[in-house]
């Protein structure tokens, strides 16, 4: 399974949209994609949103990226996340 970031921004709609009742659905489309939802943080700044998943490959992020977006009304930037302890291993070898 691969680690992907996907930072997103409500829009002005979706913020008087907000409840738990979301954050269990985020868990379920995640869930549905064959990945696993391993934080949510609400952010101050630049983006509103981080969501940690994990999921078996980059068609399954994008399924999940698109699904969030619709179901969250926010725009999201996904990247693929690396551990440190493999990166240095491929910085090594590089």
């Amino acid at each position: 399974m691969a680690t992907y970031f996907l930072m997103g921004s409500y829009s002005q709609q979706a913020l008087g949209q907000l409840s738990a009742e979301r954050t269990d659905k985020t868990k379920a489309l995640v869930e549905k994609c064959g990945g696993k939802v391993k934080s949510i943080h609400a952010l101050l700044g630049e983006k509103d949103l981080a969501i940690i998943v994990e999921l078996p490959g980059s068609k399954e992020a994008v399924k999940a990226s698109i699904g969030l977006s619709k179901l969250l009304g926010a725009g999201f930037k996904t990247s693929e996340a690396i551990s440190v302890e493999d990166f240095d291993k491929i910085v090594k070898d590089a």
